[in-house]
């Protein structure tokens, strides 16, 4: 694929609203039309045109806005970055192949990394040079980071590494792992946590994809038997790893996926024109029933939208991320849920004699149902935030946060 990226990117000094104007025209004009969910033009696309895909849109200032300009970024604040998600997120266009890369490590890397750290691996995850995955949870412990088992063990230079990690998102097509491991034992609970930069063709380590619910293999057990690798692999201090672990999972409740609102609203916009492109289903739309829970879901969208750019205003003013990113996990994963059991009720009867469109939204819908399953799970369980909103933002007393 052939992408336009000899563009001069606009001033930020000319506002918001112009890097806006430019995101929607780059895309309008490049974003192939087979890579929209809902076209009927629609095909997966290969790993390697997500790449190129990417590549490209970093390139055009789409990616990368707020990194500062030595590491490959754009030097851009996050209200840019926003903007930029607004556009992204009112197209269906695929998920990123190299988010934990890009919304992840590379945060983790710029916050807690040496020098040397930031000038290999920033630049390269920006060009889509290598993509990562995230080593945190086990069988043994869930959510639960404190009880994690995973073990390294200083020899000399090196670190020697012995566990297992589940559900790592892109393991067998990453070529690093941001990996967190202990120095003691589980009862020492957050001390003592070391993190790793980890590649993943060391010896020692084995991949075993799991095929999940939606009959996909995007997640992996991951194995480390006597994996040794040197202390320059190592992110932050010796007894950093929970802190730092604390800044990815913030990182992640709060800022990654602006355009999540944005696509839930692209994809209430995409039911509703899949309904009226079909007479059987057409009729759905003026009952009461339906009018009333589309109004619901756009109302907690719009909901969304307000928490997510109200999240944005506080931390350019500078105040820290903290709880506040399990406000909007909680929100965006039960309001996609909520959206996406609406759209399998509405579109329980198609069947083959219905429209074209109704069908694509069917087979789009269904997989993205089984996929949400999981969105209550990830990146922390909705009752893991809940206790966090319960202790760190309404200050309950214990006895009333069960």
């Amino acid at each position: 694929m052939s992408f336009d990226t000899n563009i001069t990117l606009p001033d930020p000094a000319t506002g918001r609203a112009v890097y806006r104007q430019h995101a929607r025209d780059w895309l309008a004009a490049n974003l192939p039309e087979h890579m929209l969910a809902d076209s009927l033009n629609w095909r997966a696309p290969t790993l390697d045109e997500s790449i190129d895909w990417e590549a490209a849109m970093h390139k055009a200032g789409l990616a990368g806005m707020t990194w500062p300009v030595q590491y490959g970024g754009h030097g851009l604040t996050l209200r840019e970055h926003l903007a930029v998600n607004k556009e992204v997120g009112a197209l269906m266009m695929p998920e990123s192949v190299s988010s934990i890369g890009k919304e992840l490590a590379g945060p983790i890397i710029m916050a807690v990394g040496t020098e040397e750290q930031k000038s290999t691996f920033l630049p390269r995850i920006l060009a889509m040079q290598d993509m990562w995955c995230q080593g945190f949870s086990e069988p043994e412990a869930g959510s639960d980071l404190a009880r994690l088992r995973t073990r390294a063990v200083q020899e000399g230079d090196s670190w020697r590494i012995n566990g297992q990690k589940i559900w790592t998102s892109g393991a067998a097509k990453a070529q690093y792992c941001f990996l967190l491991t202990r120095t003691g034992t589980v009862a020492d609970k957050h001390r003592g946590m070391v993190m790793f930069a980890v590649p993943m063709n060391t010896p020692g380590i084995r991949v075993a994809p799991i095929r999940s619910i939606d009959d996909k293999e995007s997640f992996a057990e991951v194995f480390f038997d006597n994996v040794v690798v040197p202390d320059s692999a190592r992110l932050g201090a010796p007894d950093e790893g929970w802190s730092a672990a604390i800044r990815v999972l913030s990182i992640e409740r709060a800022t990654n996926r602006m355009y999540r609102p944005w696509r839930v609203e692209a994809e209430l916009t995409f039911l509703i024109r899949a309904c009226k492109s079909d007479p059987a289903l057409a009729g759905l739309l003026s009952g009461s029933h339906a009018r009333s829970r589309i109004g619901a879901a756009q109302a907690e969208i719009d909901g969304l939208k307000g928490l997510i750019e109200s999240a944005v205003d506080q931390m350019v003013a500078g105040a820290p991320i903290g709880a506040r990113g399990s406000l909007s996990k909680l929100y965006w994963s039960e309001t996609h849920q909520s959206l996406v059991a609406l759209a399998l009720d509405m579109l329980g009867g198609v069947g083959p004699k219905s429209s074209p469109l109704a069908r694509r939204a069917h087979d789009y819908f269904n997989n993205a149902y089984l996929f949400a399953r999981a969105e209550t799970i990830y990146a922390g369980a909705s009752e893991v935030q809940r206790d966090i909103i319960a202790q760190r933002i309404l200050n309950l007393p214990t006895e009333l946060q069960a």
